[in-house]
């Protein structure tokens, strides 16, 4: 065997080859073009290649020898597509009735596809069980609430992702070459543009979703990342994982970024236009340790995973409240990070700082990733308040109330909250702070504010002050901007 691979350039940019020890020509059978790379030092992965100017494989298959050629111009062989495609229905979005089949254009009438309206195509991840999960039904009805005369479709690849996690990750490049090569079958057989795609991926069915992006011979209109995979990806090349440049707009979702890049379930960097954090991609509301616990105590301990998919999967949930509650879209704020924006600092809506989350996005295309911060419920409808409460001090510099928060109540026209605790961590006359309200309050009419100095002795209080004196006080509503 000879020792080469393939260093790849962008779409439609010419490649070259250059030697390495670790990856191998070897036999395989294979309709286009492909590169053989290590996954790890024991194993390898073929992967698909796009506009090669160099080819590895003959179109017919067999060996892989060095031959010039354009992969998109050669007759694909349809029958190595071992991907299914599941038009599901509104009426039973559970179930998979009918497969569109590329190669076989009868089953597009057989399955009732449309081809005068939008089309979206929702991936899955890896699987323990082998089995769709509940989600997977859950959005195919939402999708059909919110676009009744759409088609969706489910991208059937359990047989890939029911292996183990290194494996599953690496068979991600053909699952996206099996994708790409059906939406290439679907233009071409129906005209059909693909700019009326939207393309779904939850885990590692975001990085599918990349994959068959970069790969298709137009691109597609849309992807939204689902909280995509990080293990294996992190530090992948933009052609082996989702990336800006794989649709004409890519949205993604950010929910379990807990732990080093390395062990992290969801990749930590931004790899769309738009990245979203929701509670700032670590940590989700009511996926903590004491709920799994109830639910592993009720319903034992096949509950486990719970645990671990809980925020992973809440990425899911988030878009389907977007699709479901209309009038209640979520909205989300740019900042540099998440400890600024929990300061309460970034709640601008000006020059496209502030965005829709999920469906009605807007799609902002900028040279850098836009990243997106906002809070949410626990529960769905996950929508909340953001304000601004912006507190000035006449000059005192020994304030000290740390540990006594102030009690800050909100009072406008439709409701009110009472008691939101708010704690200054440091001594400045100028404080910013961030404030969460779940309900609509309306306009504000009233703001009070309460502060008792602590009871019980501290050394603070040697030099601490018992009152402060409030020289200005600005409140702004994020999702109004109101001031």
């Amino acid at each position: 065997m000879h020792p080469l691979y393939e260093v790849e350039k962008r779409r439609h940019k010419k490649k070259r080859l250059v030697q390495s020890p670790n990856s191998y020509f070897m036999d395989v059978k294979c309709p286009g073009c492909y590169r053989i790379t290590t996954v790890f030092s024991h194993a390898q992965r073929v992967v698909p290649c796009a506009g090669c100017s160099y080819v590895l494989c003959q179109p017919k298959g067999g060996k892989c020898r060095l031959t010039e050629g354009n992969t998109t111009d050669w007759v694909v062989d349809y029958s190595n597509i071992q991907t299914k495609f599941s038009l599901r229905t509104a009426d039973e979005p559970e179930d998979d009735l009918c497969y569109l089949v590329p190669g076989q254009p009868e089953t597009i009438s057989q399955c009732n596809f449309n081809p005068d309206e939008q089309t979206f195509l929702v991936i899955h991840g890896w699987t323990v069980t082998g089995m769709f999960e509940s989600w997977v039904s859950k959005l195919v009805y939402a999708l059909y609430k919110r676009e009744p005369a759409s088609n969706v479709i489910v991208v059937d690849w359990l047989h890939r992702a029911h292996q183990h996690y290194p494996t599953s990750a690496a068979y991600t490049r053909l699952v996206g070459q099996d994708l790409a090569h059906f939406l290439n079958w679907i233009e071409a057989e129906l005209d059909y543009p693909l700019e009326r795609s939207h393309l779904l991926g939850y885990s590692l069915g975001a990085h599918v979703a990349g994959i068959a992006g970069y790969l298709t011979k137009k691109k597609v209109n849309r992807i939204t990342g689902l909280d995509p995979a990080g293990p294996n990806f992190e530090y992948a090349d933009e052609q082996s994982s989702l990336s800006p440049d794989d649709a004409e707009f890519v949205d993604v979702l950010h929910t379990n970024t807990r732990g080093s890049p390395d062990l992290s379930i969801g990749i930590k960097r931004p790899v769309g236009h738009v990245d979203i954090y929701p509670n700032g991609g670590s940590f989700q509301p009511g996926c903590d340790l004491h709920k799994a616990m109830y639910m592993i105590a009720a319903a034992g301990f096949k509950e486990m995973d719970q645990l671990v998919k809980c925020s992973h999967e809440r990425s899911v949930h988030l878009f389907i409240d977007s699709l479901l509650n209309e009038h209640k879209q979520s909205l989300a704020f740019r900042c540099g990070a998440k400890e600024t924006f929990d300061r309460g600092l970034c709640l601008s809506c000006r020059k496209n700082r502030c965005n829709t989350v999920g469906y009605e996005v807007k799609k902002v295309r900028s040279r850098r990733s836009s990243r997106m911060y906002l809070k949410t419920r626990e529960i769905m409808p996950y929508k909340v308040f953001h304000y601004q409460i912006k507190l000035h001090f006449f000059s005192q510099k020994n304030i000290s109330f740390t540990v006594q928060p102030v009690q800050v109540s909100l009072h406008g026209t439709q409701n009110e909250t009472e008691n939101i605790a708010l704690v200054f961590e440091d001594r400045d006359s100028g404080q910013s702070l961030k404030v969460i309200v779940y309900v609509n309050i309306g306009e504000l009419l009233m703001v009070k504010m309460k502060w008792e100095k602590d009871s019980y002795f501290s050394w603070s209080d040697w030099w601490g002050s018992s009152s402060f004196m409030i020289r200005k006080l600005r409140v702004k509503a994020g999702e109004t901007q109101a001031k």
